[in-house]
């Protein structure tokens, strides 16, 4: 008998332990050792030695007592989600989003700055300058932050850790070491849609696959196929997207906005004609404010028809591509970036157009508005680091 390998497998099946009572308290808060137990389906003694182990290590608390029912009154225990802190960047065109968030996974504070985005040193320096502003009116303490999460808007290689194409920004090929060289945290990559895809799913456990649509300046996607996770295990940083996301062989997974919609259509920033992009971005709408895509939404509830008129063009071109994508994976779309802010007060038109478009009778259920109507990308980007601390618990 290889006593070695029983060892092993006994610290496996601790870990995994401790890493499932950890995570159950910490999403759903207060509890009591009894719930744990019976929620999770472990002994009384197993949840007791493991949430004494973490209280230890400071990542969870004991938070007063229960009423009783009769008998002894049982202890409260509530996650510490101060434990750990992670920050996420969010690179656009013309503007850096800076969020923080703690081991809840919920945006705790966030900025937007107003810049132009430039392939320079001097940018590079800005972000990590912001970065420092940002963190020196938060009162975080380095040794609680677990690393930097930056969302850029193009192809990241995550092997040769390079931004390999980035229309968007009019970069190629640069490393990402560049980019966070004057960060003084770890630094993780990922895709903006990806990362945004990313904050959904951490706040919808429901969520098995799923499609993430990103109407912002530029249409992006991501395809959610969630997979076991590793508990218990210590993963690197971009281990969770790879467990959760269809990231494609070339890294190129859910990159809708590049998809014919209309061929020989509209041109494409990308060179091509007809592409998605060319009829779901956000600044098709916006144009009609100088920019300002809330004052578009306002004008158009106000009634004004020249702005009804652009608005059920633009739906009727996201209810093909929407359809399009059912078709396709036979999973929940949901409507996120800039125009999936304010999507859910007119998701009854936009369920109305699939219904007539769909081949098999859906009624159109199946498109949601995003929960995370503002910084998803940087609160995703946050979130790599806490996930890869959390599967080391």
């Amino acid at each position: 008998m290889d006593h070695s390998s029983i060892r092993a497998s006994n610290i496996d099946v601790k870990r995994l332990n401790r890493n499932r009572v950890f995570r159950y308290i910490n999403r759903h808060g207060r509890l009591s050792k009894p719930e744990i137990a019976q929620a999770l389906g472990m002994s009384s003694p197993t949840v007791l030695f493991i949430t004494n182990e973490l209280i230890e290590k400071g990542l969870l608390r004991e938070e007063g007592e229960f009423e009783s029912s009769g008998g002894r009154k049982a202890k409260a225990i509530s996650p510490n989600h101060d434990a750990r802190f992670a920050f996420g960047l969010d690179i656009t065109c013309n503007h850096l989003g800076v969020v923080l968030t703690n081991l809840s996974g919920v945006v705790i504070k966030h900025i937007r700055k107003k810049k132009r985005f430039e392939n320079t040193g001097q940018y590079w320096q800005f972000l990590a300058e912001s970065l420092t502003s940002f963190k020196s009116d938060t009162s975080v303490a380095d040794e609680k932050i677990l690393g930097v999460g930056i969302a850029l808007p193009g192809i990241i290689d995550m092997r040769r850790r390079r931004l390999t194409y980035s229309h968007v920004l009019n970069v190629f090929d640069v490393p990402c070491e560049e980019i966070s060289r004057d960060i003084p945290f770890p630094v993780a990559f990922t895709n903006d849609a990806n990362a945004a895809a990313l904050a959904e799913l951490n706040n919808r456990q429901d969520y098995t696959q799923a499609i993430y649509l990103s109407l912002s300046n530029s249409v992006g996607g991501a395809i959610i196929f969630r997979k076991d996770q590793f508990l218990g295990q210590k993963r690197d940083d971009d281990a969770w997207q790879n467990d959760n996301l269809l990231i494609g062989d070339n890294f190129k997974g859910g990159e809708i906005g590049h998809m014919a919609l209309i061929p020989g259509g509209k041109q494409c920033y990308c060179g091509k004609r007809g592409c998605f992009d060319s009829y779901g971005n956000a600044k098709i709408l916006s144009q009609f404010t100088d920019g300002n895509l809330e004052a578009f939404f306002r004008r158009l509830q106000e009634g004004e028809p020249a702005f009804k008129a652009e608005w059920e063009r633009y739906l009727d071109n996201l209810a093909y591509m929407i359809n399009n994508l059912r078709m396709l994976a036979d999973c929940k779309v949901i409507v996120g970036g800039y125009v999936g802010g304010f999507i859910e007060s007119y998701l009854e038109d936009l369920k109305a157009r699939l219904r007539f478009l769909d081949t098999f009778g859906d009624d159109g259920s199946y498109v949601e508005a995003c929960t995370y109507r503002f910084e998803a990308s940087a609160l995703g980007a946050a979130l790599l680091h806490i996930e890869a601390y959390i599967n080391t618990i």
